[in-house]
Formats: C-alpha cells, structure tokens, sequence
C-alpha cells in the first residue's frame, strides 16, 4: 500500500542519496526482476494470433472473390468467350474455332484434343454471360447440338437451376461439364501460368502470399 511504498522508498533514498546512482540501482532490479518471469508459451502465443490471421486471410479471399465476380459478371460477352477459349488452350486443347460477333447457333468455342482434330470427338463450349440461373431448356438446347462422340461444356457466370444439373447427369451418350463463375475462376487460377499472354490480359491476377500458421 501507499505506506509500505513510501517506507521502501525512504530506505532506498538514505542508503542511495544520489538520484542518478539510485535509478541505476532501481533499473538494475527490474533487469533482475523480469529475467526471472517466465515466458509466455509458444503454443499460447501462436493459439492468441491464429484467429485473428485467419479471419483476415478469410476476410481478404471474400473481398477478392466478390470483385472478380463481379467483374466477370459485367465482362463483354465476346471477351468472356475469348477467355474461356484461352483457358481451353492452358489447359493443352486446340482451339480451332471461335464464334465471331453475331449468332452463334448455340456453339461459341471448338477444340480439339490434338492439333489436326482427329483424336476423339470435338469439345463444343458455349458461353453465357448472365445473371439468371441456366435453365433445363436451354440445357437440353445444347445438347441438341452435340453428336454422340462429342464433348460440351456449358460455361454462365450465373449458375444451373437443379434440373439443368440433373439433366446433365443423367446424360449417358453425350458429355457435358457445367462450369459457372467459381469452378471457371478455379480452373483459370489453375492454369493460369499457360494460358496465352493475350488472353491473360482479359483477367490478370496477382498472387498475395499470407502467412499460414502451422498446425500444432
């Protein structure tokens, strides 16, 4: 308490008359004093920051996501195309064919799995930049276009109804691959080092690298 204090300080201030001399003492104590506290663990050290690390690691990855998703949502639909035909090229396909401005007949990319095209049947892609769900009809439009040894993939920014997907499971002749807006952005983070420069351009990326806590 406050008496206790003033006594220990009226000791110290008799046998350390000068101030300078009595400081140096008092700093040497406390050197002394917190060598001999023990040290938080590490463990407890890194169970304290982990949750504020992942928060903002879950905080950027949703702020990234939503202004990518945005801006595929707003991309002209001919440079979508033209992005979705460079992702079929780093991904190793041959793209022989893209639709040019116009209608397109339900059929905006053609590749192949080999340069002259006579490895298995042509890959058919079309590409819908939309902000409603993909329905059952327009699936089944598609498919209409598919010969049997043919491959199509459905790529909207939107997303399926749940009967647009039935309906494409449930194809056993004809293959189809649904991609909306984040299985397209994952496969395009994937391959992103051997998709064409040019393509490149019409969604640049750049990595930022957050520390990862490692797990105890």
């Amino acid at each position: 308490d406050f008496e206790q204090a003033e006594v220990v300080f009226r000791m110290a201030s008799e046998r350390y008359p000068d101030p300078a001399a009595l400081k140096r003492e008092s700093d040497r104590l406390y050197r002394e004093w917190r060598r001999g506290q023990p040290e938080p663990e590490e463990a407890e050290a890194l169970e304290a920051d982990t949750p504020g690390a992942a928060t903002t690691l879950e905080e950027a990855e949703e702020s990234a996501w939503s202004e990518i998703d945005a801006y595929l949502a707003k991309m002209n639909p001919y440079d979508l195309q033209n992005l979705v035909a460079g992702l079929l090229r780093g991904m190793g396909y041959h793209v022989s064919w893209i639709a040019p401005p116009g209608p397109d007949r339900g059929i905006d990319v053609i590749a192949h799995r080999d340069p002259l095209g006579v490895e298995g049947g042509r890959i058919k892609v079309q590409v819908k930049r939309r902000a409603d769900k993909i329905s059952v009809v327009e699936i089944r439009s598609f498919l209409a276009v598919l010969g049997e040894d043919e491959v199509g993939i459905f790529v909207t920014t939107s997303g399926f109804t749940s009967d647009a997907e039935a309906e494409a499971r449930a194809q056993e002749r004809r293959r189809i691959m649904l991609l909306d807006a984040p299985r397209l952005f994952d496969l395009w983070v994937e391959h992103y080092a051997s998709v064409p420069e040019e393509q490149r351009r019409l969604l640049p990326l750049k990595a930022i690298h957050f520390l990862v806590p490692r797990d105890e």
